[in-house]
């Protein structure tokens, strides 16, 4: 259908008259402004003219009351599709005034001399709503208020109560119409899915009235670029948008920077996808769903961006659609299956703790990555069920192996997200774990910097509410983000597990060494223990330990195997074996002992430090019975052993050398012996006749294993020149 346009005379006519009407025309499912009067541009503060033209046909409702607008857009979509006449009141703004004025509109349809259906409404001024008080002014403006309220509460059927943009089913219909007139004219049409990413933080944080009013503001935003009904709005902080995607993006960039300053700055990032028609020509729910697909792909970002949908994202759809039918299925029959991966000692290559890995065995399509599971699980807020039944599947496991007689060491769960909004992730694992007869310090949580997200303060009690009931907290992929110092600043957790990247760089740079070491240091004074994954060879792992890392994970020691495998393997004397648990602080401290820190020694004497070389070989030894061997060393203690008591290796041990008595001195190992039962430094002197350096010790028990009546001794070595 054609916009009809009046004779020149005539619209002059209807243009210059001071009776506030306007003339429309329904069009392609959408209202035209046909003709506006001045007595209507007067009313409603629409001084330039064809700015007023512009606004009509674009955000119609622009200065409405919010409270008004979808109940008279809605009003005015049955006036224009069933006909009848159209009686409403509503509250208008004009530009640049406080108050609003209450506005009583009535509307007929004529027909053209050439058939066309036009709609004539009349406008009247009834007086003025304070915006202050919330009152009229007499009691004929409280009876229009009655109206308002009253007279079309039922027309809530194509306009979003919220917003005033049309909802999902009208805008299908716009969409429809609205496309097929842009492919008429040779435009590319394209169907937009727009979400704010953080909703559920934002109103936890500033409550739903902030959050409704920061949707009201990105709607505002939306169709003052693609019009009032070009734009719908589908619930929650969904929008969808139809527009011909000419200069699509450099629009989109303006959208993101207005948005970024929205409602006073309490604002989030906005995603954007992009279905481009040239794809494939389908219906509009099909293309609002690929377009969300789009939209979906950077879900876990927080910064507005917009991506295209391409024909991969079928596939990813197919898998999604996989995963969610069969997932209740799978953790029923079993289909799901725990894996563990060892997490070893430095110093004594043992297994002390475990990480338990979903693993998902299907029937069907095989063994699944958890990259197909584990993000559409999260997406569906379904990932809290997943992580209660690995919880139950390893306390399960536990009683199994404390049955074949092996050492129970505690083992890691991972959680997500959306678990702390499914439920109270903390008393569920409270009261599954008291269940199991296990002590809560035989479960460590591991959480991502992603995990923690923005939300800093509610994740920080619940991290809290864990630590008050006697659970360990880990930081996992430390490294992996970008404000990890940030959240190890903020939080308080036992360990932090170094991102395997920093593996992968090992060999390729220096740096990847460097940073690792300093980082290193950091944790130790922080009183922090430490895990480094991806460790794959010995190089690796003699690195990490000089270097004062406890604990290590990697495939050096063993990829992720069922609780099948690990049984197996100790049946045959193949595991690694298991830390005995009354043995763990023992070795912790031997592990975390800060061996690159010279700055002890000023607890040791008060000696002229600047006669001595500035870097301080520093070991930790086990005496035990007459051995006394090197248990942990840094570099500098390396080179003492071999250039000064002249003890050759190729390199140290995985985990310890035994030192030959005759190279280290009587005076060196009666002060070791002595540190048994004292607790107080020994300083010793030894001087060496083929060389002209003299070696000052320093030694002293920082632990004792009550099993075997080993002690743990720190030395640290000054050679005055």
């Amino acid at each position: 259908m054609k916009k009809y346009e009046y004779e020149v005379t005539n619209m002059k006519l209807i243009e210059n008259s001071i009776i506030p009407f306007a003339v429309y025309q329904f069009i392609d499912k959408r209202i035209v402004t046909i003709a506006l009067s001045n007595g209507f541009r007067n009313l409603f503060g629409l001084n330039d003219k064809q700015e007023a033209y512009y606004i009509m046909n674009n955000n119609m409702y622009r200065n409405v009351h919010q409270d008004d607008i979808s109940r008279i857009a809605d009003a005015a979509f049955t006036f224009a599709t069933e006909g009848g006449f159209y009686n409403v009141v509503f509250r208008s703004q004009k530009p640049g005034e406080e108050n609003y004025t209450i506005v009583h509109a009535r509307g007929e349809h004529v027909y053209t001399p050439t058939g066309e259906r036009l709609a004539i409404v009349w406008y009247t001024d009834e007086g003025i709503y304070s915006l202050k008080t919330g009152k009229y002014e007499t009691k004929l403006h409280e009876a229009f208020n009655n109206m308002l309220h009253n007279e079309t509460l039922f027309h809530k059927n194509y306009y979003d109560f919220l917003t005033g943009l049309p909802n999902m089913s009208y805008f299908f219909e716009l969409a429809k119409a609205g496309v097929n007139k842009i492919l008429e004219q040779n435009g590319q049409p394209a169907l937009l899915f727009i979400d704010l990413t953080g909703m559920k933080s934002f109103n936890r944080k500033y409550g739903f009235a902030e959050g409704d009013k920061l949707i009201r503001a990105v709607s505002k935003i939306l169709v003052n670029h693609f019009s009032n009904e070009n734009c719908g709005r589908f619930g929650q902080d969904h929008f969808a948008v139809y527009v011909n995607a000419i200069n699509i993006e450099k629009t989109l960039q303006l959208i993101f920077n207005e948005c970024r300053i929205a409602n006073d700055g309490k604002t989030l990032p906005v995603r954007v996808g992009i279905y481009l028609y040239d794809i494939e020509n389908v219906e509009i729910g099909t293309a609002c769903d690929r377009a969300k697909m789009a939209c979906d792909v950077n879900r876990k970002t927080y910064i507005s961006v917009f991506e295209y949908f391409n024909r991969e994202m079928l596939v990813d759809a197919a898998n999604r659609t996989y995963i969610l039918e069969n997932f209740d299925r799978a953790l029923k029959e079993n289909w799901i299956t725990v894996f563990y991966q060892p997490i070893v000692r430095t110093v004594n290559g043992k297994v002390c703790d475990e990480e338990a890995l979903a693993r998902w065995i299907d029937p069907v399509r095989g063994m699944l990555s958890p990259l197909e599971f584990i993000t559409i699980l999260e997406d569906s807020l379904l990932i809290y069920k997943l992580d209660l039944y690995v919880l139950d599947r390893v306390l399960h496991d536990m009683k199994i192996k404390a049955e074949a007689g092996l050492h129970v060491v505690p083992c890691s769960v991972n959680l997500s997200r959306s678990d702390f909004d499914s439920c109270d992730m903390v008393e569920e694992i409270c009261k599954r774990v008291d269940a199991s007869g296990f002590g809560r310090d035989m479960l460590n949580i591991e959480i991502t910097e992603s995990v923690i997200g923005q939300n800093y303060d509610y994740m920080k009690t619940q991290i809290d509410r864990f630590h008050q009931f006697g659970f360990k907290v880990w930081m996992d992929d430390f490294g992996s983000g970008y404000s990890s110092l940030d959240v190890l600043q903020s939080f308080d957790f036992e360990l932090i597990k170094f991102d395997m990247q920093f593996m992968r760089q090992f060999s390729k740079s220096e740096k990847s060494k460097i940073i690792l070491a300093e980082l290193m240091k950091m944790s130790l004074r922080l009183g922090i223990d430490t895990v480094v994954e991806g460790v794959e060879n010995k190089e690796q792992m003699l690195f990490l330990k000089s270097i004062g890392c406890d604990k290590v994970q990697g495939f050096l020691y063993s990829k992720p195997v069922p609780l099948s495998e690990i049984l197996r393997r100790y049946e045959t004397g193949t595991g690694i074996g298991f830390e005995d648990p009354s043995e763990s602080e023992y070795y912790s401290a031997i592990g975390t002992a800060n061996l690159n820190d010279p700055s002890a020694v000023n607890n040791i004497a008060k000696e002229n430090l600047r006669s001595y070389i500035s870097s301080l070989p520093m070991a930790i030894l086990e005496l035990k019975g007459d051995s006394i061997k090197v248990m942990r060393c840094n570099n500098y203690y390396f080179e003492f052993l071999k250039r000064y008591l002249k003890i050759e290796f190729d390199e140290l041990d995985l985990y310890s050398v035994e030192l030959p008595k005759e190279k280290l001195g009587n005076n060196l190992i009666s002060a070791i012996k002595s540190c048994k039962g004292c607790k107080d430094w020994i300083k010793t002197d030894e001087k060496r006749s083929e060389n002209s350096a003299s070696a000052t010790s320093f030694v002293k028990a920082i632990s004792e294993n009550t099993n075997t009546g080993a002690v743990a001794i720190v030395m640290l070595v000054l050679m005055m020149m």
